[in-house]
């Protein structure tokens, strides 16, 4: 099994402020839309290189997705920013009316996602925009796992005609996965083979997986890890393929358990390989206020509550 480790710890949010002012360098068409969270969204490099580029929309959500489907038709690509919460929930009818109905290349790039944005508490921890997004006809939806695959990601999904959903989050977590990557949308990467459990990881839950990987193995459980950075469109030929060698599946995840990976992967399996399958999210709950790291022990998204899914999912073969 290969051995991950790490020497830094970033916000995957940075990595979307720096994917975002490559993506700009390397295509002029790319602008980008905050609803007064400049800071927040880590687009202060991309002010400052491309201000003709940058529109402050202010706290007008909507107004930011009605005008970046408008800037859609005259040829740019625009990267909307604000809190997942505010980037779905509140600007449901807007994106589905005038962006996913039509198609437009809109790019709708959502922080501070899922219970680790901590003390602000149920009401920003939104744990439903994943289903919310992917249930929209064509909308690719997207939920990179460090700073280096966030970066990558950004910059891959500029060059995609369609539009996106792109999550990512607030807290600090290891960056484990290359620089210099190339990401592809829609691929799914194999962090680890196994051939006793198959883990189907996606954001932050990708790190968890891995140390419950290691933990399993000193068990003498071989566990598959796969990260499906890309939700929709599932990456099925992978998850089959994996669920083939070790008869059994746990999909984890930083989001309600209905709606989310998990509702895919079971659906893909009971139309074609219906093999026991675990579910490591939140279990159709509101978040609270709380520190990150308490808050996903509490609510059973970490590595030890992957162990626990993976042992189960193993005695129901």
């Amino acid at each position: 099994m290969t051995k991950y480790t790490f020497t830094e710890k970033k916000d995957t949010r940075s990595g979307f402020g720096a994917g975002l002012v490559e993506a700009a360098r390397r295509n002029n068409k790319v602008v980008a839309l905050c609803a007064d969270l400049i800071g927040s969204l880590k687009m202060e490099a991309f002010i400052k290189e491309f201000p003709e580029r940058f529109t402050q929309v202010g706290i007008a959500e909507a107004n930011m997705m009605g005008i970046a489907a408008g800037m859609s038709i005259g040829g740019e690509i625009p990267f909307t920013g604000t809190f997942a919460n505010f980037s779905t929930g509140r600007v449901y009818d807007q994106i589905r009316q005038s962006i996913a109905y039509s198609g437009k290349n809109v790019k709708i790039c959502a922080s501070h996602a899922g219970l680790t944005l901590g003390e602000d508490g149920a009401t920003h921890q939104i744990l439903e925009d994943i289903g919310m997004m992917k249930m929209l006809p064509g909308m690719t939806v997207i939920n990179p796992c460090d700073y280096n695959q966030t970066k990558a990601a950004t910059i891959a999904i500029a060059d995609f005609e369609g539009p996106v959903y792109l999550r990512f989050g607030r807290p600090v977590v290891p960056i484990f996965t290359r620089e210099d990557q190339v990401f592809e949308i829609g691929k799914a990467w194999m962090v680890n083979e196994g051939s006793d459990v198959s883990i189907f990881a996606t954001g932050h839950l990708v790190w968890e997986a891995i140390q419950a990987a290691e933990q399993l193995e000193e068990m003498g459980i071989k566990a598959e890890i796969v990260n499906i950075h890309t939700i929709k469109p599932l990456d099925e030929e992978a998850v089959l393929k994996s669920v083939a060698k070790t008869r059994c599946a746990v999909s984890a995840e930083e989001h309600n358990r209905i709606g989310g990976l998990g509702d895919s992967i079971a659906q893909l399996l009971i139309k074609h390989d219906p093999v026991p399958q675990e579910f490591v999210a939140t279990d159709d709950t509101f978040g609270e206020s709380g520190k990150p790291a308490e808050l996903m022990e509490k609510y059973g998204l970490n590595a030890a509550s992957i162990v626990r899914a993976a042992q189960k999912a193993m005695q129901r073969k």
